[in-house]
């Protein structure tokens, strides 16, 4: 079981701003948390749950695009023929 000063030390390592108000709900959750886990560890592992595999994808098909002139048309800025987005920062 996880203690107050365990939890927010860990909210410190993960960059999750915890205040003191709310240390106590999440001390809880992640005890509740880490029973689950408790839980899990218990299971037995014997018998694995087989399911038939199948493949749910499609074949590949080529089809042809829209001309260039006309997708350029649709778009706020363009430079040698090509779509202009915002510089990302």
């Amino acid at each position: 079981m996880a203690t107050e000063q365990e939890v927010y030390h860990i909210a410190e390592l993960a960059d999750v701003g915890i205040n003191t108000e709310e240390l106590g709900t999440f001390t809880h959750q992640f005890n509740a948390i880490l029973e689950y886990f408790d839980v899990l560890d218990r299971v037995s592992g014997d018998t694995a749950v087989t399911r038939d595999l199948c493949n749910v994808l499609r074949e590949d098909e080529t089809e042809p695009s829209l001309p260039r002139e006309e997708v350029l048309r649709n778009v706020a800025a363009q430079e040698d023929g090509f779509i202009k987005a915002p510089r990302v920062m």
